[in-house]
Order: structure tokens, then C-alpha cells, then sequence
């Protein structure tokens, strides 16, 4: 399985791709019929919205890094080592 970082980085790329793609999609379909346009144009804003989603998900299961007085006072790292 991928590191979080690297899983939340690919999904920020993703979402930074299809936001700036919004211009030129309708562009694209400027020869389709109404309907045609209406359908391209909700296919990709809910691309756009499940990968916000996806991207939210990510980044609530992800672990907050332990600072080492954190650590310490919760008991998780020992502060020094053992004799």
C-alpha cells in the first residue's frame, strides 16, 4: 500500500488537473448537442466533487504527526532509553 503523503499528494495533482481541465472542457464540447454539453459538463463536475471527497477522506485518515513532547507526556516514545 502507498505512504498517506504520497496517496494525498497524487490525489491534490489530480484535483489541481481536472479544476484547471473546466476551460477547456467546454471548449471540447462547444459542437455537442445541448444535452450533450449539459451531460459532459455534470460528468465532470462530479469527477470534480468525488475527488474533493476522496481528497477530505485522505486527509481525515491520515495520522497526526507526534511531536516529541507530546510523545513523552502520552507515554507512546520513551524520552530516554532504559539503563
Amino acid at each position: 500500500m502507498l505512504p498517506s503523503t504520497y496517496r494525498v499528494a497524487r490525489m491534490q495533482k489530480t484535483l489541481r488537473w481536472f479544476e484547471r481541465d473546466i476551460p477547456l472542457l467546454k471548449l471540447r464540447v462547444k459542437d455537442l448537442s445541448p444535452e450533450g454539453q449539459r451531460s459532459a459538463r455534470q460528468f465532470a463536475e462530479a469527477l470534480v466533487n468525488r475527488t474533493r471527497a476522496e481528497l477530505r477522506r485522505l486527509l481525515e485518515e491520515q495520522p497526526e504527526p507526534v511531536s516529541e513532547s507530546r510523545a513523552c507526556e502520552s507515554g507512546e516514545v520513551p524520552c530516554e532509553p532504559a539503563d
